[in-house]
């Protein structure tokens, strides 16, 4: 081991499954006190890449050295041993164990009882006292139970039992993806408090825009190998773009609408929602695609459900679908009246992981399926395989299990549920968390055509840059009420200063 020697070094990683190669050559190094973005496509390598450092999956060939000083883990409770962490995408706490108990559980102090030993657990809490502290958050009771805390404060949490078991090597998979862009900050925050204490940080994100903001440099995966590597200030999205996904990077969000949009399919007329929405008009046409942003507390996140009746009834002067008056009250009001809707999070309440891809995509419509008292299962495999071609799902085959799917991949099998005959207007919520960039240009796409069928697109986004790229129309929430509305190709600043300002004397901007 050498003073200069990097905090990791992965040299000529290669790893195969079935005989199919899905690392070649690989290498990757991180400096103590240095933050790396690990990027790629779906199947790119780079969770098999982390899987291998975490221990959980062996390599067929390469090296691996920490410190300087060559490891090999057969099992994770080894790699945590030698100090690498992996914080998956998905919180990993115990919800009904106390904050202490979570970050110390790895290596609980102990003290002589009478014949036996105990846990210290006046030094359980000091241990995490003094690591929340670290972290900024000394807010955080290490006597409440987990379950009673907010998504942050429990990733927090997760980041704090990492340093208890004192991590040289923080992988973060997907950090911000159940996070408001408020608490991505915080994160953003703690990351740097991490590089200032020495740990050596992988990062793997889907969003350029915090890649560019967190990190210190970049390295891509296409295919299993090395495709680029760049320091991040010198580094411009375009470029690691192409190195993402080869050759020329065309506009992520395609052209335009084919034709101006029809008659209004949904009309609302001054839509309340006690609390939260105060007097909502929208109009969403027939081939149009309507962007809703807002920041946090905007209403953005009830709007959605509550037009698809998620929420229950609720107040309004009118609202319409197709003309015809529409009742907002219960989901299948909502399917009743044409409407589809696609949930942000997509593992807790878009999909049925264990079912397989044809079962999901039948899954709202069984009645349509049926043949007698039993399921046609021919009928609802030829309408899974025509939307599995039209929209490009890969997959082995209609009978594959969803949870092996890729994010994006996932996302439109959600997509495809929706797209039966009598379904005008489709909700999307959050339509590419979670999703690479090159699923996201698919998707993109498929919106765009489902609109110039003749559907009407609702988007609820978060993402600025998406709202603005992607939709013909914007319209910007601030603390419940339309504040803005934008034509597509103005500039993402532009909606995020209205999101941030309200109008005066309620009268929309444009």
């Amino acid at each position: 081991m050498t003073d200069t020697a990097p905090r990791l070094e992965m040299r000529g990683i290669r790893k195969a499954f079935g005989g199919v190669d899905v690392l070649r050559e690989v290498e990757l190094t991180v400096a103590a006190g240095e933050v790396l973005a690990l990027l790629g496509s779906n199947g790119a390598g780079k969770s098999t890449l982390v899987k291998i450092l975490a221990g959980s999956y062996g390599r067929d060939a390469g090296t691996v050295r920490l410190d300087g000083a060559e490891v090999s883990f057969d099992q994770p409770r080894q790699a945590v041993a030698a100090g690498v962490r992996l914080l998956p995408q998905e919180i990993s706490v115990i919800p009904d164990m106390t904050v202490a108990e979570n970050i110390c559980i790895g290596d609980l102090p102990m003290r002589a009882g009478p014949g036996f030993r105990v846990v210290d657990t006046a030094a359980m809490r000091r241990q995490a006292e003094d690591l929340l502290q670290q972290l900024g958050y000394p807010g955080i009771d290490p006597a409440a139970r987990v379950k009673g805390l907010s998504v942050p404060e429990q990733r927090i949490v997760e980041i704090a039992r990492a340093l208890a078991g004192k991590a040289r090597v923080l992988i973060m998979d997907e950090p911000t993806a159940s996070l408001t862009e408020q608490e991505a900050a915080t994160l953003f925050a703690i990351i740097r408090r991490l590089k200032a204490q020495g740990v050596a940080v992988i990062y793997i994100s889907h969003y350029l825009s915090e890649v560019f903001e967190v990190s210190d440099r970049i390295a891509v995966l296409r295919d299993g190998r090395n495709a680029g590597s760049f320091r991040t200030p010198d580094a411009t999205p375009a470029e690691v773009l192409r190195a993402m996904l080869g050759g020329v990077v065309d506009d992520l969000y395609g052209a335009g609408p084919a034709a101006p949009p029809g008659e209004a399919v949904l009309t609302v007329e001054g839509l309340r929602i006690p609390g939260e929405i105060e007097d909502v008009d929208l109009t969403v046409r027939a081939g149009e695609i309507v962007g809703l942003f807002g920041l946090v507390g905007s209403g953005v996140e009830s709007l959605g459900r509550a037009l698809y009746g998620a929420l229950g009834p609720v107040a309004a002067r009118r609202v319409a679908i197709g003309g015809a008056p529409y009742a907002p009250r219960n989901p299948q009001a909502g399917k009743a009246a044409g409407i589809g809707f696609i949930a942000a999070e997509r593992k807790r309440e878009g999909i049925v992981a264990d079912l397989t891809v044809r079962e999901n995509i039948a899954l709202p419509f069984l009645e349509r399926f049926r043949a007698g008292p039993f399921m046609d299962v021919a009928a609802e495999r030829r309408h899974a395989e025509g939307w599995i071609g039209q929209l490009g799902i890969r997959t082995r085959g209609s009978e594959q299990r969803l949870r092996t799917l890729s994010g994006g991949n996932q996302q439109k099998v959600c997509i495809a549920r929706w797209l039966v005959d009598g379904m005008r207007l489709l909700i999307l919520e959050e339509p590419t968390r979670g999703v690479d960039v090159g699923a996201r240009r698919e998707i993109y796409a498929e919106l765009r055509r489902l609109a110039d069928a003749g559907r009407a697109i609702l988007v609820l986004s978060s993402d600025v840059e998406e709202v603005a790229g992607l939709c013909d129309r914007a319209i910007v929430l601030d603390r419940g009420r339309a504040v803005a509305e934008f034509s597509r190709g103005r500039e993402p600043a532009e909606l995020m200063a209205a999101a941030s300002a309200p109008a005066e004397n309620g009268e929309l901007r444009a």
